[in-house]
C-alpha cells in the first residue's frame, strides 16, 4: 500500500477497524517467550495482544471498531463437512487460560468484543466488513490470516501489525499472484491444511496462481481439466467432484445474522470505540505483572488528569468515575410468601422502586419470566426466582400466585417505579396478563437524553457514572455453545446478578436525574417526549401489523420469474451466457466484448463494475440496466417477499417489530426484527410489498404523513422571509425556490427548473457542497456554485442560520432541536479535516432531523391520547420516518381522516404551518 492510500484511510471519518482476535492471540502466544505473572499465570499472549491493540489505536484512530474472537463449539461448516478442522490440535492449555483475561483486557482498552456462537470470527468479520462497505465506510481488518484477503476491495484493506504489512487490492495481487476476487479460487486449489480442507494434491501457490491467470477462474480451470498434462492435471481431475465443496468451506460468509450481537444490526453505532478504563486497566496490569505498559500508563496519568487524556475516536468520552467505597450488598432471595409480602409492603411504601425481569428470550413478545428483582435503596435488593429448573434447585414460589400478589403494585400508577429499558419489561409483564403502570423513569432514556452519542447499557452507565462494574450476563450464563439459559443459573448467583441490575438501576437514576432536572430543555424532552412515547411504542409493538402471506408468495414468484427473464435478456444482449453475480465476467462482457466506456477503475487497475458505474452506463446502454434491475429484484425477494412471512408471530398471526428508542443520535426511531422502515419505495416492485400490509375485515388502513417536514423546520429555524412566505401562502416550495433562483414567476417555472430547485432545497439541508450538487444534477461545478450563490442571495436567512450554527456548534460541542434535544458533535473541533467537515454538515442537518423526530413522537403521543380519551378502537400499527400508519374501524374512518391530520398539525406552533396528509385503503400501498 502506498503512502497516499494509507493517508486517505487515516482521513476517513467513518472508518471501521476490525481485529481478527482469534488469529492474533495464537500468533501472540507463539511469538513471545513463556512470560509469567508473579503468581505463575501465563501472560505471553496477553502481552502480545496488549501491544497490538495499543499500536492499532495509535496508528488507526477510528471511531468504530471491534475485536472479534471465535466462540467455543462447532459452526455451520461442521454440518457441511464433518472433517472440518478435525485434525487441528486442541488449544494449548496455557493459551486457553489466557482467553478470558484477554477479552477483559481488550474491553478495558475501549474495544467492543464480539463472539458469536455458531459463527467463526472470519464470517463475523466478513459480514461486518461487507455491510459497512455497502454503507460507505472504509474498513480496515487487522489480521494475519491469508483467507481474509478475499474480502479486500476498494473499501476494505488488510493490515498486519506484526509484520507491518498492509494489503489493498493491488497489494493482494502482488502478494498472491491473483486479485482479491480470485483469492477464493486460489485457496480452493491449494487447500487449507490447518482447517483440514483438501485442495488439489501437489498444487501449490505458484501453480494455482498460474492456472487462474491462464483460465480466468476456478470454473475455467475445472473446465480445462481434461486437457491438463502431467501429475498436476491428473490430480486436478481426481479433485473435480470435491472442489465445489472445498470452495464452499473456504468462502468467508458475508451475510450472517448478527442481530442480538451487534446492537441495532445492521447499523454500526454500537461498535463505537470507547474510552480506555484507566483505573481498572492499572489494576489489571498490576494483577498480571505487566511492567512496561504499567509504567507507561502510570506516567501518562501522572502528567495529566484522566479528563485531559484524549482517547482516539471519542473526544467526548468521560474519564471513568473512580470507584468509591465498597458498597455493602444486601441481596435477599425470596423463597417464601412471608418474605414476599414483606417486600411488597416495602415496595408500596417506597418513594421510588426499581424493578427488573429475568426471562427466557430476548424477543419481548415471546419472553416468559424466570425471576423478578426489586430494589428500594442502594445496596439493598431482592430476587424472586420462579422458574429455575436445574437439578438440585430449591423449591420456588408458584409463579401465578407470586404475580397475582405483585399485580396490584405493578399496575398501580401511583406507585413510582424505575427501570432500565422499561419497554421490554412492560412487554414481558403483559405476556403474563399484567398491565404495568407507574414507570416514571427509565435510566436508558435518561442517558439517551443526556448523552445520545454514548452507550446506554446498564453496564456502561454504571461504569461511567458510578465507577461500578457488575456481573455481566455472560458471567452467569457462560458464552457460546456452552451458554445456559437463565433458568439453569444457580439461584444464589442469579440473586446477585438480578439484584445488582435493579439496585444499580436505582443508583444510576440517582446520578442521572439531577442532571436532567437542572436543564429545562432536556427535562422537557425526557418528560414530555421520550417517556410518554415509550408507552405508545410498547402498545404499537404489541398490536403488530397484519400481513397477507399469499400476496407476498405471489410477489416472490413474480420476482423470480422476472429475474429469470432478465437473465435470459442479459445473455441475449451479451451474446453469450455469463454469471450475473460475477464482477469479473460482467467486466469482461461490458468492457472487453461490448467495448463500453470505462467509467472508473479499481485500485488494481481493472474496470470497475460497481453500482455507480452500472447506473451511469445504464443511461445509454441496455445491458447495464438489466444487470441493475436483476440485482435490485434479488435483494427485494431475499429481504422482504421471502422473509417477511417467516417473521409472523404464530400466537398473534401478525408481524411485531421492535422500535429501538435509544439508538439514532438525532432522536429518530429505529425499527428492527423486522425493519419496517426500510421497505423500498423507489421502484414499483418495492412499493408493491406494502400491498401485503393489510387491514382486517371491517377496518381500513390510514396513512398520515407530514408534508415536507424538514423544509418547514428549516424555514422556522432560519427565519428566512422568502421561505416563510412560500409556506405561509401554501405555495409549491420547490416551484417558489426555482422562481427565486432562475428569476422567473413561479407559474413560468419549467419541470426541469423545479427538479433543480428540489435537489438544491434538500441538498443544502444535508450540507451538500457544489461538487455534490453538480454530480446530482449532472452539471458543471461552476454552474452548481452559481446556483448555490443565487439560492443564498434569495434566502439570506438560510445562509445566516448555517454560518451561526457552525460557529455555535464549535463553541458548545452540540446543536439543539426546536424542543431542546441536544445533538452532540464529538468531531466538530477535530484537527482531522474530513472529520471536522462531516461534523459541520451534521451540525446543519441535525437540528432539522432531530426536530422532525421530536414532532413525529409528539404526534404519536397526541394521537394515542385522543384515541384513549374518546375510547375509540382505532389503533396505531406502524411509525415510518414522518408517517403514522393506523388501522381504523370503518365506522370511525370519517372521524380519523379529519382528526388524525389535525392532531399531527397541532403538536407544535412553528412559524410555518405543519401539514399532515392522509390516505386510506385496504392495504398500506393503497393508503398512499
Amino acid at each position: 500500500m502506498n503512502a497516499e492510500n494509507q493517508a486517505s484511510i487515516l482521513a476517513e471519518p467513518g472508518m471501521l477497524l476490525l481485529v481478527d482476535g482469534s488469529s492474533y492471540l495464537y500468533r501472540a502466544f507463539h511469538a513471545l517467550p513463556d512470560l509469567r505473572s508473579p503468581d505463575g499465570f501465563p501472560t505471553g499472549a496477553l502481552h502480545g495482544m496488549a501491544a497490538m491493540m495499543k499500536r492499532l489505536r495509535d496508528q488507526y484512530p477510528a471511531r468504530l471498531g471491534a475485536c472479534v474472537f471465535d466462540a467455543k463449539g462447532d459452526t455451520f461448516r461442521n454440518t457441511w463437512y464433518a472433517e472440518y478442522k478435525a485434525h487441528r490440535p486442541p488449544m494449548p492449555e496455557d493459551l486457553a487460560r489466557q482467553i478470558e483475561p484477554i477479552h477483559e483486557m481488550v474491553r478495558l482498552l475501549g474495544w467492543p468484543v464480539l463472539t458469536v456462537p455458531g459463527i467463526e470470527a472470519d464470517d463475523t468479520i466478513g459480514t461486518l466488513s461487507c455491510a459497512a462497505a455497502k454503507k460507505g465506510h472504509l474498513v480496515v481488518i487487522s489480521t494475519g490470516d491469508k483467507d481474509m484477503a478475499q474480502l479486500v476491495d476498494e473499501r476494505v484493506t488488510l493490515i498486519n501489525t506484526m509484520s507491518n504489512e498492509a494489503l489493498d487490492v493491488a497489494g493482494v495481487a502482488v502478494k498472491f499472484g491473483v486479485p482479491p476476487n480470485r483469492i477464493i479460487d486460489y485457496l480452493t486449489l491449494i487447500g487449507d491444511t490447518v482447517d483440514n480442507v483438501p485442495g488439489v494434491d501437489k498444487v501449490g501457490p505458484k501453480t494455482a496462481a498460474k492456472w487462474i491467470a491462464e483460465h480466468g477462474s476456478l470454473e475455467g480451470v475445472m473446465a480445462a481439466a481434461a486437457g491438463m498434462k502431467g501429475v498436476a492435471g491428473e490430480n486436478l481431475r481426481r479433485a473435480l467432484d470435491w472442489l465445489p465443496q472445498g470452495r464452499r468451506l473456504i468462502t468467508v460468509v458475508t451475510d450472517c445474522d448478527l442481530t442480538g450481537h451487534v446492537g441495532d444490526w445492521p447499523a454500526f453505532e454500537s461498535l463505537a470505540l470507547g474510552p480506555i478504563d484507566h483505573e481498572r486497566l492499572l489494576d489489571f496490569y498490576k494483577r498480571y505483572g505487566f511492567k512496561t505498559l504499567l509504567k507507561d500508563l502510570e506516567t501518562s496519568l501522572s502528567r495529566s488528569s484522566p479528563a485531559a487524556v484524549p482517547v482516539s475516536g471519542d473526544l467526548f468520552a468521560d474519564p471513568p468515575v473512580p470507584e468509591g467505597p465498597a458498597l455493602e450488598k444486601r441481596y435477599e432471595t425470596v423463597l417464601d410468601f412471608a418474605v414476599l409480602d414483606g417486600w411488597i409492603a416495602r415496595l408500596q411504601a417506597a418513594p421510588l422502586a426499581a424493578v427488573d425481569t429475568e426471562t427466557d428470550s430476548l424477543d419481548p413478545m415471546r419472553a416468559r419470566i424466570v425471576g423478578v428483582s426489586f430494589s428500594v435503596e442502594p445496596g439493598v435488593a431482592a430476587y424472586v426466582p420462579l422458574r429455575h429448573d436445574y437439578a438440585g434447585a430449591p423449591d420456588q414460589l408458584p409463579m401465578d400466585e407470586v404475580l397475582n400478589r405483585l399485580k396490584p403494585w405493578l399496575e398501580d400508577a401511583r406507585s413510582p417505579k424505575v427501570g432500565q429499558n422499561i419497554k421490554y419489561d412492560i412487554q414481558v409483564l403483559a405476556n403474563h396478563g399484567i398491565r404495568a403502570a407507574g414507570f416514571q423513569h427509565d435510566t436508558m432514556l435518561q442517558s439517551y437524553v443526556l448523552e445520545a452519542h454514548k452507550p446506554h447499557s446498564l453496564e456502561s452507565l454504571a461504569s461511567r457514572h458510578l465507577g461500578r462494574a457488575g456481573l455481566s450476563y455472560e458471567d452467569v450464563c457462560g458464552k457460546g455453545a456452552k451458554q445456559i439459559p437463565f433458568s439453569q443459573v444457580d439461584i444464589e448467583r442469579a440473586t446477585l446478578y438480578s439484584g445488582e441490575d435493579s439496585e444499580m438501576t436505582l443508583q444510576v437514576h440517582q446520578a442521572l436525574w439531577p442532571k436532567i432536572e437542572a436543564e429545562p430543555g432536556l427535562r422537557k424532552v425526557y418528560e414530555e417526549i421520550e417517556m410518554p412515547v415509550s408507552g405508545v411504542l410498547q402498545r404499537i409493538e404489541r398490536e403488530g401489523v397484519l400481513i397477507d402471506p399469499d400476496v407476498l408468495a405471489a410477489q416472490s414468484q413474480q420476482l423470480g420469474e422476472r429475474m429469470m427473464a432478465l437473465e435470459r435478456e442479459a445473455h441475449e444482449l451479451a451474446g453469450q451466457p455469463f454469471n450475473m453475480g460475477s464482477p469479473k465476467q460482467i467486466g469482461e462482457i461490458l468492457f472487453g466484448k461490448l467495448g463500453l466506456p470505462v467509467i472508473k477503475k479499481t485500485m488494481s487497475g481493472a474496470p470497475s463494475t460497481d453500482e455507480e458505474v452500472l447506473e451511469k452506463l445504464a443511461e445509454d446502454y441496455p445491458l447495464p440496466a438489466k444487470l441493475l434491475e436483476h440485482r435490485g429484484l434479488a435483494k427485494l425477494k431475499g429481504t422482504y417477499t421471502d422473509k417477511l412471512p417467516l417473521m409472523v408471530n404464530p400466537d398473534t398471526g401478525r408481524v411485531h417489530t421492535n422500535y429501538a428508542q435509544a439508538v439514532a443520535v438525532t432522536g429518530r426511531l429505529s425499527s428492527n426484527d423486522p425493519n419496517l422502515q426500510n421497505i423500498p419505495i423507489r421502484t414499483a416492485e418495492g412499493r408493491r410489498v406494502r400491498e401485503a400490509f393489510i387491514a382486517p375485515p371491517g377496518n381500513t388502513i390510514l396513512s398520515a404523513d407530514y408534508s415536507q417536514i424538514e423544509l418547514r423546520i428549516m424555514a422556522h429555524i432560519s427565519d428566512d422571509t422568502n421561505l416563510l412566505r412560500a409556506f405561509a401562502e401554501g405555495m409549491d416550495v420547490h416551484r417558489a425556490t426555482a422562481g427565486e433562483i432562475f428569476g422567473v414567476e413561479p407559474a413560468a417555472v419549467t419541470s426541469e427548473q423545479r427538479r433543480y430547485a428540489k435537489v438544491i432545497n434538500f441538498g443544502l439541508i444535508y450540507g451538500m457542497s457544489a461538487f455534490g450538487l453538480a454530480g446530482n444534477l449532472g452539471i458543471e461545478r461552476s454552474a452548481a456554485t452559481a446556483y448555490i450563490d443565487r439560492y443564498f442571495t434569495r434566502y439570506p436567512g438560510v445562509k445566516r442560520y448555517m454560518d451561526e450554527t457552525r460557529a455555535s456548534a464549535k463553541d458548545r460541542g452540540y446543536v439543539e432541536t426546536v424542543f431542546g434535544r441536544r445533538l452532540w458533535l464529538p468531531e466538530i473541533n477535530s484537527p482531522n479535516g474530513p472529520r471536522r467537515s462531516g461534523a459541520e454538515r451534521a451540525a446543519i442537518n441535525a437540528p432539522m432531523q432531530g426536530t422532525a423526530a421530536d414532532l413525529i413522537k409528539l404526534a404519536m403521543i397526541a394521537v394515542q391520547g385522543k384515541l384513549d380519551e374518546q375510547g375509540l378502537a382505532t389503533r396505531m400499527v406502524m411509525q415510518v420516518h414522518d408517517e403514522l400508519v393506523l388501522v381504523v374501524p370503518d365506522e370511525e374512518l370519517d372521524w380519523a381522516k379529519v382528526e388524525i391530520p389535525r392532531l399531527m398539525a397541532g403538536v407544535a406552533a412553528l412559524k410555518v404551518p405543519l401539514l399532515a396528509e392522509v390516505g386510506t385503503g385496504p392495504n398500506w400501498d393503497k393508503a398512499h
